[in-house]
């Protein structure tokens, strides 16, 4: 334990955090809120379990994983009572049995299809697995997502599926240099995330909007986000092995 006491990244993911909460807290008082309105998650995708414990004990309360199979095998490792955990990557539908019920909520539902899937199995279980909609904000082909122009379609037939509870929207925004299209594309999944919560519809409670991730997290906040998943930003660089 002595070793691991002395390593100097404990140290460095505590700046980390520390630089981080006053930028969620300056942004959120620039839009209009308290800092306290924004969750804040640790992505910890190929990270090991003895840092994310690091910052659970500095007060990390949300965890996010881009992988079932990773998210499992770290799972008993990590101190996660009175933690949040979500499930933030694309989902097989041969990997949803696996991870229903064990994550408080899955992000990435990306289609009809994977929704009755989940569901199929929240069924099984006897529960109800919350989820978000997933939103290829910049209509990217390379991304996962429902376009945004038929964000209310799709949300809606989601929601019409039992089984599971539909808390909100989720997207990875383009990678772009220029603020004012970030902060714009932004924008609209809120406008998007706004308009669907009017509507007051069944097994529809838009309470959740996830988007900004370590490059662009105060500009989702600006835009109206109450999420953000912050990875490399508070562990540094992800280092992949042959397991990830």
């Amino acid at each position: 334990m002595e070793k691991l006491s002395a390593d100097p990244k404990f140290t460095d993911i505590e700046e980390n955090l520390k630089v981080i909460r006053n930028n969620i807290a300056e942004a959120a008082v620039k839009s209009g809120r308290q800092p306290s309105d924004i969750h804040f998650m640790a992505v910890t995708k190929t990270i090991q379990p003895v840092y994310i414990n690091h910052a659970l004990s500095c007060g990390i309360d949300l965890i996010g994983e881009n992988r079932v199979q990773e998210f499992l095998e770290k799972a008993p490792e990590l101190n996660l009572e009175g933690v949040s955990a979500h499930l933030i990557g694309h989902l097989q539908s041969n990997k949803a049995k696996k991870i229903v019920g064990k994550v408080d909520v899955i992000q990435s539902v990306d289609s009809l299809s994977i929704a009755k899937e989940i569901a199929k199995h929240a069924n099984n279980a006897g529960i109800v697995q919350d989820v978000l909609c997933e939103i290829n904000a910049g209509s990217e082909d390379s991304k996962f997502g429902f376009d945004p122009s038929a964000a209310l379609e799709n949300v809606i037939e989601i929601s019409e599926v039992e089984g599971i509870r539909v808390r909100g929207l989720m997207c990875v925004a383009p990678i772009e240099e220029d603020k004012h299209k970030l902060l714009k594309i932004f924008q609209n999944i809120h406008d998007i995330f706004i308009d669907i919560g009017s509507k007051n519809i069944d097994n529809i409670s838009m309470d959740i909007l996830s988007m900004g991730m370590s490059g662009d997290y105060e500009e989702a906040i600006l835009s109206g986000a109450n999420l953000v998943r912050v990875g490399s930003a508070i562990f540094g660089p992800r280092i992949y092995t042959d397991r990830h």
